[in-house]
C-alpha cells in the first residue's frame, strides 16, 4: 500500500517533466566552453544565484536530519540555519576577491595566494569529503523518504529503498552531466520554490492537525524551543564542562549541544561552508559580476531564515503529535511502548507527516518539494565535484588540453560520480549509524579550511609555509579522530572506558573541532612570521592590504544602498530569532 493517490502521481510527474523540460532548454545553448560548463558562462542573475546557493544547500540532510533533530531535541539545530549572516561575509567581504581573481575553484584561489601545493591538498580532500558525506548523506536520506512514502514498492526486486536512490541519481547525473552549472543553476531556482511551498504546507497542515502554535508550545514544551537549554535525558544537565549521570554516575563527554561549542565553534563551520567550499561558492562564481553575486547572496540569506520554521518545526510538530496520541500512525512509528521517543525512528518526522497529515493533491506538491530538494543536493555535489576534478588535476596534467575537451572531461567526471553514487546504496543501506557519524565530518576538516582563507585574506603576511603546515596538522587532527570514530560509528566494537581512545571517542565534536581551530591558527600564525614574507606584488589584490585604490573604488560602485538595507534586515531578522528562541 502507498499513500499517494493518483493526483499526486499526476503532480509528481508534471514536476519531473518541468525540471527535465528546463534542463533539456538549458542543454540546447550554447555550452561549449570550460566557463560555460563549469561556471554557467559567468552570467547569472541574482535570483538564480541566491536560490541555487539555497537550494544546493537544503538537501537531504534538512528533510531528514533536521526535521529528526526538531523531534529530538527541539529548536537547538536552528543555531545552523540562523547563520544566514555568513551568506552576507561571503557577499559583502570575500565577493570582492574571489570574482576578482576570476578562479573557477576555491582550491584555484588557494593557489594564487600561497601555491600549486596548498590547491592540490584542499582539491583531494574536498573531492574526498564530498563522496563520503554529501553523496553519502543524499543517498540515506533519499531510501528513507521513500520508505515512508512508498513503503510496499517492488520494482522489478527493488524495494523502495533501492527504486528511489537510484531513481534521483540518475535522473539527476542526467541533467547535470549534460548541462553543467547553467542546468543546475535554472532547474535549482524551479526546486527552490516548490521546496518552499511544499514545507510551508506540511507546517501548515501539521499545525492544523495539532490544534495551532499555543498547542504545540503546551505539549513540546519551553525547551524544545530554547536555542540555549537544549533536551536532554533525564539526569543530565547542558553545561560547558563534561557531566555526569546522576543514575548510572557515568561522566560524559558527549553533552548535547553545549552552548560554548554552538557559540564559539558552530560560527567557524559555518564559515567555512558558506564562504569557502566549492559546493556553495561556485553558484557565487557564475554570476553576472560583484554586483549580482553580492546580491544573490543576500537572497540566499534571506531563504536561509526558512528552515527554521519549514523542517524544525514540523519535527516538534511530529514529536507533539505522536506525544499527544493525536496521530496513531505516527507514535506508532517513532515512540516505543512505553512512550518513549525511539531517536534513530526520529528521522521519518518529515516524511510521516507528509504521509498523514496531508490532503490529496497537497500531498503531491510536498512530494514534489522532497524530490526537488534531493535533487537539487545531488546536482550540486556531482556538479562541484567535477569542477574540481576537471580544472584542479585534469586540467593541471594535460595545460594543453582545448576548451571541447574540458567539457568533456567534466561530463565524464560527473558521470563517474553518478556511478560512485550507485555503488554507495548497498553501503548506506547497511549503516543506520553512518548519517550521524556523517555530520560530524565537517566539524573536523572545516577548521584549517577555515583558518587558511581567512586569516589569508585579513593578513597579507600569512604565508605558503603557514597554510601549508595548517592544512598538513589541521587535516591530520581530523583524520585522527575519524580514524577513532569509524569503529565504534560503523559497528558494535567499543573502546575500553576510560581509555585515551574511548576519552578522544567521546568528547564532543564541536570541542574537537574547536580545539583543532586553536591548533590550525597558531600553527598559521607563528610558522607565516617565523619564515620570509610572501612577494605582496604577487598577491596583490588577493589580501586586505594589498587591494589597490582602483579595486577598492569598485568594489565601492557594485553596491547601492539598497543592498545595505536589505542586509541589515537579514541581520535583525536573525537577532529577532534568537531572542523569540531564547526563553
Amino acid at each position: 500500500m502507498t499513500v499517494l493517490d493518483t493526483i499526486d502521481w499526476v503532480i509528481i510527474a508534471a514536476y519531473f517533466t518541468l525540471i527535465l523540460g528546463i534542463a533539456f532548454w538549458v542543454i540546447r545553448q550554447k555550452n561549449d566552453t570550460s566557463e560555460d560548463f563549469f561556471l554557467a558562462g559567468r552570467n547569472l542573475g541574482w535570483f538564480v544565484v541566491g536560490s541555487s546557493i539555497f537550494a544546493s544547500n537544503i538537501g537531504s540532510e534538512h528533510i531528514v536530519g533536521l526535521a529528526g533533530s526538531g523531534a529530538t531535541d527541539g529548536v537547538i539545530q536552528a543555531h545552523y540555519e540562523l547563520h544566514a549572516w555568513c551568506l552576507l561575509v561571503l557577499g559583502w567581504i570575500l565577493a570582492p576577491f574571489y570574482m576578482r581573481s576570476k578562479i573557477y575553484t576555491m582550491p584555484e584561489f588557494l593557489e594564487k595566494r600561497y601555491s600549486p601545493t596548498a590547491r592540490w591538498v584542499l582539491s583531494m580532500i574536498s573531492l574526498v569529503a564530498y563522496v563520503l558525506t554529501k553523496v553519502a548523506v543524499g543517498i540515506f536520506a533519499g531510501g528513507i523518504v521513500f520508505g515512508v512514502l512508498l513503503p510496499d514498492i517492488n520494482f522489478f526486486g527493488l524495494n523502495s529503498f533501492w527504486f528511489g536512490s537510484i531513481l534521483v541519481i540518475v535522473l539527476t547525473g542526467i541533467y547535470s552531466t549534460l548541462g553543467g552549472l547553467k542546468a543546475v543553476a535554472y532547474t535549482e531556482s524551479i526546486q527552490t520554490v516548490i521546496l518552499i511551498i511544499g514545507s510551508i504546507l506540511v507546517t501548515w497542515y501539521g499545525l492544523d492537525a495539532l490544534g495551532g502554535w499555543g498547542e504545540l508550545r503546551a505539549i513540546a514544551g519551553s525547551e524544545a524551543f530554547n536555542l540555549w537549554r537544549p533536551i536532554l535525558p533525564e539526569g543530565l544537565e547542558s553545561t560547558w564542562l563534561p557531566i555526569k549521570n546522576e543514575t548510572t554516575q557515568a561522566w560524559y563527554f558527549n553533552t548535547n549541544y553545549p552552548w560554548i561549542t554552538m557559540l564559539f565553534c558552530a560560527p567557524i563551520i559555518g564559515l567555512w561552508y558558506w564562504c569557502t567550499d566549492q559546493y556553495i561558492v561556485q553558484r557565487m562564481l557564475g554570476a553576472n559580476g560583484l554586483t549580482e553575486a553580492r546580491r544573490g547572496t543576500i537572497a540566499a540569506a534571506f531563504l536561509k531564515l526558512l528552515p527554521v520554521f519549514i523542517f524544525i518545526i514540523p519535527g516538534i510538530i511530529c514529536f507533539a503529535l505522536a506525544e499527544s496520541g493525536k496521530i496513531d500512525t505516527i507514535r506508532e512509528a517513532i515512540m516505543d511502548s512505553e512512550g518513549n521517543l525511539i531517536t534513530a525512528n526520529a528521522q521519518q518526522a518529515f516524511p510521516l507527516l507528509v504521509a498523514t497529515v496531508l490532503p490529496a493533491g497537497i500531498r503531491g506538491i510536498v512530494v514534489a518539494g522532497l524530490l526537488a530538494a534531493l535533487m537539487s543536493s545531488l546536482a550540486g555535489v556531482f556538479n562541484a565535484s567535477s569542477t574540481l576534478f576537471t580544472m584542479d588535476f585534469y586540467s593541471k596534467f594535460r595545460p594543453n588540453t582545448s576548451e571541447k575537451d574540458l567539457v568533456k572531461i567534466g561530463r565524464i567526471a560527473t558521470l563517474g560520480m553518478v556511478v560512485i553514487g550507485l555503488l554507495w546504496i548497498p553501503v548506506i543501506q547497511g549503516s543506520r549509524g553512518l548519517y550521524e557519524y556523517l555530520q560530524s565530518v565537517q566539524g573536523y576538516l572545516a577548521p584549517p579550511i577555515f583558518v587558511v582563507f581567512f586569516f589569508g585574506i585579513f593578513n597579507k603576511r600569512m604565508n605558503t609555509q603557514g597554510a601549508l603546515w595548517t592544512l598538513g596538522i589541521g587535516f591530520l587532527m581530523g583524520l585522527f579522530r575519524l580514524a577513532v570514530d569509524t569503529p565504534v560509528a560503523l559497528s558494535d566494537y567499543q573502546y575500553t572506558e576510560g581509555s585515551f581512545f574511548w576519552i578522544v571517542n567521546n568528547i564532543f565534536f564541536q570541542y574537537y573541532s574547536l580545539l583543532i581551530f586553536l591548533v590550525s591558527a597558531v600553527v598559521m600564525v607563528v610558522v607565516s612570521n617565523r619564515t620570509p614574507a610572501p612577494d605582496y606584488d604577487k598577491i596583490a589584490g588577493l589580501a586586505y592590504g594589498t587591494v589597490s585604490a582602483e579595486d577598492q573604488a569598485y568594489v565601492k560602485a557594485s553596491y547601492t544602498k539598497g543592498d545595505v538595507y536589505w542586509s541589515v534586515l537579514v541581520c535583525v531578522l536573525i537577532v529577532a530569532a534568537y531572542v523569540y528562541f531564547s526563553g
